[in-house]
């Protein structure tokens, strides 16, 4: 039985973790996810395995595998290799029809994208290497602040009244932020500061790519909840999140996998 149905596989070998989905007409049949450790063939091999094992199939099932992501160049496994923000166009196509621009928050970039009805990228921006507009930033704060990353979120949302960053440097804000905590300013006030500062770094992004409702934000940063709403207010409008974010890659790579495999 399980011959007869059609198996595909995204790999998504981000700089944070590596990602895979598995579906079954275009339904998520098993996905894993584990941090990358450096370590990506070993971690590709890993993910991999549990999610084959998670979907009750082994590798011969598979008809097709994209792989995207900063190391897919070190996958283990032979398939196409397809661009990180495609693969997150085509998975939040898919599941927003009517999104025109995507949003993708990384470890180590923003980017941002305008994409068309067919899901396919029509222009496309990335941020400068200051890790100000990424989620290096969350994570340089959340060891300054000793607050869970998955905690973040939620404890921004509590501020009454956010810190304003006087720089949109990384390394000033990191120092300004230690300056803050001596101050006595409350961790949530911080993270909301932050979120604020990454937010205008991202509405600047998207505003140079001339913005265009449905708008979807994706990528591990779609994981917090207090970057979002920020966001949000920056760009004046209503943001979409896909309900596992940092999947949408590996989603959208099993997508492009299915339909360029028989």
């Amino acid at each position: 039985m399980k011959d007869r149905k059609k198996y595909y596989a995204g790999l998504d070998m981000g700089s944070v973790s590596i990602k895979a989905v598995i579906i079954e007409e275009h339904r998520v049949a098993a996905s894993s996810l584990l941090p990358a450790g450096g370590h990506y063939k070993k971690g590709a091999e890993k993910v991999m395995q549990t999610a084959l094992a998670a979907a009750g199939i082994s590798a011969h099932h598979l008809r097709g595998l994209v792989v995207t992501g900063l190391g897919a160049g070190s996958s283990p496994f032979p398939g196409k290799q397809v661009s990180d923000i495609s693969c997150h166009a085509r998975g939040c196509s898919f599941l927003f029809p009517w999104a025109r621009t995507i949003i993708d928050i990384g470890g180590q970039f923003t980017k941002a994208a305008k994409v068309s009805p067919q899901g396919r990228i029509v222009d496309f921006l990335m941020s400068e290497k200051c890790a100000t507009g990424s989620g290096r930033f969350l994570q340089v704060i959340s060891r300054i602040l000793q607050v869970p990353l998955d905690e973040i979120g939620p404890l921004s949302l509590q501020s009454e009244t956010p810190v304003e960053f006087s720089t949109n440097c990384a390394v000033f804000a990191e120092s300004e932020t230690i300056s803050r905590i001596a101050e006595g300013a409350k961790p949530a006030d911080i993270l909301a500061g932050v979120h604020k500062a990454m937010a205008a770094k991202v509405a600047m992004l998207v505003k140079r790519l001339r913005l265009e409702p449905e708008v979807v934000l994706t990528g591990g940063g779609g994981e917090d909840k207090g970057l979002v709403q920020a966001v949000s207010r920056a760009l004046k409008l209503d943001i979409r999140v896909p309900e596992t974010p940092r999947l949408t890659a590996a989603y959208g790579a099993a997508l492009l996998a299915a339909e360029e495999s028989p």
